[in-house]
């Protein structure tokens, strides 16, 4: 797989890497087609295993490589990170509250960001598609960093970013078609909208391989974005949901077999 990446430009690696991460994310979706509702222990320990690669990859992919570069850059190698970490939380914030959405498992009545008539289904979908801006857009600047010529990136590192987020995607989109299927909507249209919420991986993740291939000065702090909006979907949206339940245990237990999977991915490919 890495000698067949290795003929093609950059971008043209962040987006076929992304269009995986996509196509996982519809392969999840298509669960809706055998079943129409799904146990709240095997949801959780799907979000929960899905928390626990991001949180690995915000790490081993993208803040370690960051604090690694600041410093060959001659940069105090705290500086880029914190700066970019803040900034990525900050921005994950903003749109948290700009765009509207409902976490899954919510009521209508509890619909964050601006009040809107919106359908549920709709609002559902763009609450997994918050999750999957900074997914995009850490495969992207991955690969980026990989065109840039760091020493510290690596083409096999960028991909290993790559599967452990398209691992976590595929709970992701069966979690968004599924529950739309139990609330009455058709198959087909349950299936659309659960990949659809996986569409804007491909986009971010060539808007972060260009913008990092452009000005390479700003990767260190373009890795320690993409982590740092990556943790807050983390700690403000997965973790909560996953325990919402009262399935504490089983969640846990499913971030850290995802934890573990993203950090056998990354140190032993990468």
């Amino acid at each position: 797989m890495t000698a067949w990446f290795n003929g093609l430009d950059h971008v043209s690696q962040a987006l076929l890497a992304t269009l995986f991460t996509w196509g996982v994310t519809a392969a999840g979706a298509s669960m809706v087609f055998f079943f129409k509702s799904i146990d709240r222990r095997v949801l959780d320990a799907m979000l929960g295993f899905a928390g626990g690669v991001m949180m690995a990859a915000s790490f081993w992919s993208l803040l370690a490589p960051s604090i690694e570069l600041s410093g060959s850059m001659g940069l105090p190698p705290w500086l880029p990170p914190l700066v970019g970490f803040l900034a990525g939380g900050l921005f994950l914030k903003l749109v948290d509250k700009l765009l509207p959405h409902l976490h899954i498992g919510s009521s209508s009545e509890r619909a964050e960001g601006p009040k809107t008539s919106w359908q549920r289904s709709v609002l559902l979908v763009l609450a997994i598609t918050l999750h999957n801006i900074p997914e995009g857009l850490a495969v992207g600047v991955g690969f980026g960093a990989v065109g840039a010529g760091i020493a510290s990136a690596s083409l096999a590192g960028a991909i290993a970013l790559a599967l452990g987020i398209g691992l976590q995607n595929f709970p992701e989109g069966a979690a968004v078609a599924i529950p739309l299927r139990r609330e009455g909507l058709s198959r087909r249209k349950s299936f659309w909208y659960g990949q659809l919420s996986g569409i804007v991986e491909p986009i971010a993740g060539v808007l972060g391989a260009l913008l990092v291939g452009a000005m390479r000065p700003i990767l260190p702090y373009a890795l320690a974005f993409a982590a740092g909006a990556m943790i807050y979907v983390v700690v403000e949206e997965v973790i909560p949901e996953s325990q919402s339940s009262g399935n504490s245990d089983i969640s846990t237990i499913g971030a850290i077999a995802g934890f573990a999977v993203m950090m056998f991915l990354d140190v032993a490919l990468g």
